[in-house]
């Protein structure tokens, strides 16, 4: 249990659960009187190599041993050069630049401010249901939920909004979902943002606090068609779904479409503090001088620690674990949801899935809170999203095996049938 040290940290802070964590072993977290956890939030998607992946550790013990921090504007290190390199090897189309930064919101508030210097342009389109950070550019082009900008107002202008396909809850079929917001995005272009004011648009290929939301094949080209025509930029924040986590190293890889920026964290580095905006040279050199920058960014043990990651994903085939433990795990999630009137939807991909809780057509977040204590009670640990909090998310480690996923949708399933 969290213990009296708790009133130390911020009353702002809400915690999910009520676990005090000791340590933490592949997908197991261990509390400090030794009870064994299924640990299916991963840091937030963030411990994509489980819990103290043992190469990943011997990665960062041993750069610890050598060089702590080498700001990396100040003096140049190999990790960094050898982390950039291989990641170019893994990114879209031409992109071979990569800036660094310590958390996703810097790297997606580099991207906006890229697409404005690149293309001399003021608005960035983001789309309903997005989540891009806290900080105050980021939180501009959130709209997940209130909470990043209440009592914010007014935040950083040039940001349109854009309808996202979200099906169900339009209560229409994707495609009728999708042609609707398509022809909302040309309105927004005719009336609210003109092509010549538009740097670009930055999306989440699936939306994460947004609910777990897909985008799909049909809405991401049209996104790059419009980019095409009016010489915009279009930006894929992978935070939270890239990295291996849907089955594919990148999710908008799903829909056959090639951005011109990718903004990466969480999984690229297993737990430590580390993201990545990553560009076409011939873009990045037009952003202006000192634009990109900061003390802690591709910090060396993290620069190791993210090359062990990749190591550990290659070797270990951890993103085709992904799209096959994923894919059993929504079919158990569809079963259920064919025995509980009160699962609204099952969707996602790979490691990425969520299940939204309705009652009489309304979203059910009560319902999904009980549902996950309950969980936590019998030693499972799931996180919420959602504007009304009604999506139980699973994001377990991608070397999650078929077992445990088992195990953790057996007391899933449990819980869902205790509070119904």
């Amino acid at each position: 249990m969290i213990g009296s040290n708790k009133s130390n940290l911020s009353p702002l802070l809400q915690q999910a659960t009520d676990v005090h964590v000791d340590r933490g072993e592949g997908c197991y977290l261990f509390d400090t009187d030794g009870k064994q956890y299924l640990d299916f939030t991963a840091g937030i998607g963030v411990t994509s190599t489980g819990h103290c992946h043992p190469k990943v550790v011997a990665a960062a013990q041993e750069q610890i041993g050598k060089l702590i921090h080498g700001q990396y504007t100040t003096i140049m290190h190999k990790p960094i050069q050898d982390l950039s390199a291989r990641l170019a090897e893994k990114m879209p189309g031409d992109i071979d630049s990569v800036f660094y930064a310590s958390a996703g919101t810097e790297a997606a508030e580099s991207a906006m401010r890229l697409m404005r210097h690149a293309t001399g342009r003021p608005n960035i389109v983001v789309f309903h249901g997005g989540f891009h950070g806290r900080t105050m550019g980021s939180a501009s082009m959130t709209t997940s939920g209130t909470a990043y900008t209440a009592g914010l107002q007014p935040i950083m202008g040039g940001v349109v909004v854009a309808p996202f396909p979200n099906a169900y809850r339009y209560g229409w079929s994707e495609d009728q979902a999708t042609e609707f917001c398509l022809q909302e995005l040309d309105y927004i272009l005719q009336t609210i943002s003109a092509p010549g004011d538009t740097a670009g648009m930055l999306i989440e290929p699936i939306q994460g606090e947004g609910g777990f939301i897909p985008a799909n094949t049909k809405f991401m080209q049209g996104l790059r068609e419009r980019c095409d025509k009016h010489g915009m930029l279009l930006g894929a924040d992978e935070v939270q779904a890239g990295y291996g986590r849907t089955g594919k190293f990148w999710s908008h890889s799903h829909y056959d479409v090639q951005p011109d920026i990718v903004v990466t964290a969480k999984g690229l580095a297993s737990g430590f503090p580390l993201s990545a905006c990553a560009a076409p040279r011939k873009i990045m050199e037009k952003g202006l001088a000192g634009s990109q920058g900061g003390t802690y960014g591709g910090n060396v043990v993290a620069c190791a620690a993210a090359l062990a990651t990749l190591d550990v994903i290659e070797e270990e085939g951890l993103v085709e674990n992904a799209g096959a433990q994923g894919a059993h795990l929504k079919e158990r999630l569809d079963r259920l949801a064919d025995k509980d009137k009160g699962i609204g939807d099952v969707r996602g991909k790979g490691l990425m899935t969520g299940v939204e809780f309705q009652k009489d057509g309304k979203p059910d977040g009560d319902r999904a809170g009980k549902i996950a204590k309950e969980c936590e009670k019998h030693g499972l640990l799931l996180l919420r999203c959602g504007p009304g909090k009604q999506v139980v998310r699973f994001l377990p480690p991608l070397v999650v095996t078929r077992e445990q996923i088992d195990a953790g949708v057996d007391i899933f399933a449990k819980a869902v049938e205790a509070t119904a």
